[in-house]
């Protein structure tokens, strides 16, 4: 298979023609992780209120806005191969993000994180990997 020049990729990333719904369910998944990221990289002392965190200031704030930073870039990755179809990257993400609730017990129980943070995150990540895999089961047919 011959790989797309740019300007095919950028073509099919702005029209996202022939996107399996399979995509379509990872770039919502981009769409709220890129959000989340981009609310708490512009607006981290309401995100840490809203989520009972204590009010990041002087070095904190700039590892929070840092780790902000990077789920924005991890949302923009999730939006661009959905739209893309990359099917690699939704099976890599059917793999990865069921480990998300497995490190938020761990972050909870060593007392790393809020409760309500680990759940909120396990929930999030829980709920959009069954909507990913049932959908590409779907699409792919019985095996």
């Amino acid at each position: 298979m011959k790989p797309l020049a740019a300007g095919e990729l950028l073509a099919q990333l702005l029209s996202a023609e022939n996107r399996s719904r399979t995509g379509k369910t990872v770039e919502v998944f981009g769409w709220l992780i890129f959000a989340e990221g981009s609310v708490s990289l512009l607006a981290p002392t309401f995100v840490s209120s809203v989520l009972h965190l204590a009010t990041p200031v002087g070095e904190t704030l700039t590892y929070f806005r840092l780790a902000s930073l990077l789920v924005g870039g991890l949302g923009m990755l999730y939006i661009i191969s959905g739209r893309l179809n990359a099917e690699g990257f939704f099976f890599a993400s059917l793999l990865d993000r069921p480990l998300v609730p497995v490190v938020m017990i761990v972050l909870w129980l060593t007392g790393n994180i809020p409760g309500v943070l680990a759940a909120l995150f396990s929930i999030q990540d829980s709920a959009s990997f069954l909507w990913t895999l049932l959908t590409w089961r779907k699409e792919i047919g019985p095996a």
